[in-house]
């Protein structure tokens, strides 16, 4: 079992941790930070959705109402470990990015919720890279070799990406509307829901 001993000693958090954190402490919050849609898909069961872009917005209020005991989920781990350097900054040094993301605690026997399947977004970038790089190159055999130029392109982004740790595409392709929800979260059911901590302490074992 992880035991970390400081705030800054450990960041990820394996699922067979997180399982037995759920059943023995009171003070854990689960923020799921992917889009609506793909947290109906399938969610650790009593987790709250906090979408990236929200907790970007409202950093400062969510670290206000966030206890001693955090755990960030995505898909992966990358949006969460985004997160969790956004509300470093905001004072929450203590919170850990669950590894594997929510697939990743549902294959270790979590507890998680159901829905409706979607594709979830990161694999969504993948296509929608994996395409406009055929086409550029297919486009530049057959049509002119100018098309080829958009391979370029989609390499240099996604090189950006691993980079700086963020991604330009699954932003932009998280507002289509098949990425939507019925129940879009907003501050007031996203943020304002969480109880606000009596006492900000450092997790023991």
């Amino acid at each position: 079992m992880t035991s970390p001993s400081t705030a800054t000693a450990v960041t990820a958090l394996a699922p067979e941790t997180l399982r037995s954190w759920i059943t023995e402490h009171q003070d854990l919050v689960v923020i799921d930070v992917r889009s609506a849609a793909e947290f109906e898909s399938m969610h650790i069961r009593g987790s709250y959705n906090v979408p990236l872009p929200l907790l970007s917005e409202h950093t400062d209020e969510l670290a206000a109402r966030l206890g001693s005991r955090v755990v960030l989920v995505c898909q992966s781990g990358a949006r969460a470990e985004q997160a969790r350097q956004r509300l470093g900054k905001s004072g929450i040094d203590t919170a850990y990015v669950l590894t594997g993301g929510a697939p990743g605690f549902a294959a270790a026997g979590g507890d998680v919720v159901q829905g409706k399947n979607r594709w979830d977004l990161e694999r969504q970038v993948r296509l929608a890279a994996g395409s406009l790089v055929v086409l550029g190159l297919a486009g530049g055999k057959f049509v002119s070799p100018r098309i080829r130029t958009l391979a370029g392109v989609i390499g240099a982004g996604l090189t950006f990406s691993a980079a700086t740790n963020t991604c330009a595409m699954g932003q932009a392709i998280s507002a289509m509307p098949w990425n939507r929800s019925t129940k879009e979260p907003t501050r007031e059911s996203a943020i304002m829901q969480l109880p606000v901590p009596e006492a900000r302490q450092t997790p023991a074992a």
